[in-house]
């Protein structure tokens, strides 16, 4: 079962499909607020978004350096 954040992380994901999604971005959509430095806290959800995913996890595609695209 997703978490709430997982949950909006994965709409937010979805709904810009094939969209590069930067951390900013999606700090700034999923948790209403832009904290510099803590870009970190995106790749955590992700992670975990991922491992309850199973085998759709590499629907959400890492573009390095920049942040996430939902390639389904």
């Amino acid at each position: 079962m997703l978490t709430a954040t997982e949950f909006k992380l994965l709409t937010e994901l979805v709904t810009g499909r094939g969209k590069v999604q930067t951390r900013d971005h999606l700090l700034d959509t999923v948790w209403d607020t832009h904290f510099e430095g803590y870009s970190r806290t995106v790749d955590t959800h992700v992670r975990r978004l991922r491992q309850k995913l199973g085998p759709y996890a590499e629907w959400v595609e890492t573009v390095r350096g920049v942040g996430y695209r939902f390639r389904a």
